[in-house]
């Protein structure tokens, strides 16, 4: 049995792999989930699939060999499988019918949501997170990463969540030596027919000297942070900021293995000024101030044991995903009481 069959938590959730609109009809490509190799592809009429990359008969990478309108051919023995994952035709035994093949590829759930591919490898649980910001029109959507952490995906998800760190790690752009307080803020459960169910801070602040590319001046900015997923988190401004709506900065990650991350981040904002590659200029440089941070964190895995690291009252929100995580049960990319 295979790490990600031991945790049912991730094995029947949805997890993002790509960007739906780069992988074009009667393309392919391949990557790895949950220590699972997935090969992902587009028939020429569009449609999406997403298979174990794995030849049934031998072993060999399907990744490797040719895509065509309808099937992927084997490189190894030219084994043809259909868009079912159903083998139908055998070179080196060209008088079998497909009804007498039993050659068959492991086959996923896959979907666009949100700009991007989502797979599961198991049986949904439930439907791909909500991101009501992401139908926002007046909102400019822009896609950042993907970034290859070697950390785990809670250890990525709590870091997102941590406000404390802004005025050591991201110094004169998130953060200010000599304002590093971070005010009382409130945890709360929720469960809300918009935006889901899971943990939340509210009444989050922090004092920014550049909250963003176009600001020239410091600030206390307000957030909230919410947690609907396990490898999910989204960071919204308060409304009262925006004129009635929010932008909003959100991290999906797809967990390759139980210390190797892939991030993706779906930016909602307001600003119609700066260029795309601007924008991801910006969000590069946070990720990549965080990235040496979260590599060298020990263990690289998350600790759900209580006592194994000292907390303090500003970790609250830290401590509500940790509790969160463990309510669920997960054990992949952590370190569980059970251990």
């Amino acid at each position: 049995m295979t790490a990600p069959l031991r945790d049912p938590v991730l094995i029947n959730d949805w997890h993002p792999v790509a960007i739906a609109a780069e992988l074009a009809p009667g393309q392919q490509t391949a990557t790895l989930l949950l220590d699972t190799h997935v090969l992902l592809w587009r028939s020429q009429d569009g449609r999406l699939h997403a298979w174990e990359d794995r030849c049934p008969h031998r072993g060999m990478k399907l990744s490797m060999g040719t895509l065509q309108s309808d099937g992927i051919t084997c490189p190894y023995h030219g084994w043809i499988f259909g868009e079912d994952g159903q083998c139908k035709h055998i070179p080196a035994m060209p008088e079998l019918t497909p009804e007498r093949m039993t050659g068959r590829v492991t086959t996923y759930a896959v979907q666009e949501r949100y700009g991007l591919v989502w797979v599961c490898l198991g049986t949904p649980a439930q439907d791909v997170l909500p991101f009501p910001e992401f139908a926002d029109a007046r909102l400019r959507k822009v896609w950042c990463g993907p970034y290859e952490v070697a950390a785990s995906g809670p250890r990525l998800v709590e870091n997102f969540l941590d406000m404390s760190h802004f005025a050591w790690v991201h110094t004169d752009i998130l953060g200010e030596k000599s304002r590093p307080e971070i005010p009382d803020y409130e945890v709360q459960n929720f469960d809300d027919p918009v935006y889901g169910s899971g943990v939340r801070a509210v009444q989050c602040q922090a004092w920014q000297p550049r909250a963003n590319k176009l600001s020239d001046s410091g600030s206390l900015v307000a957030y909230t942070y919410r947690v609907v997923r396990p490898l999910t988190a989204i960071l919204t401004k308060e409304p009262e900021a925006m004129a009635g709506f929010h932008e909003a900065i959100s991290l999906h990650l797809q967990p390759m293995t139980e210390t190797r991350t892939r991030a993706w981040i779906i930016l909602a904002m307001t600003n119609f000024e700066s260029s795309d590659a601007e924008l991801r200029q910006f969000q590069d440089t946070i990720f990549l101030q965080d990235q040496p941070i979260v590599e060298n964190q020990s263990p690289l895995r998350l600790p759900l044991v209580p006592g194994m690291e000292m907390s303090i009252p500003v970790d609250r929100m830290s401590l509500a995903y940790r509790r969160y995580l463990k309510q669920l049960g997960l054990r992949y990319g952590v370190v569980s009481e059970a251990e």
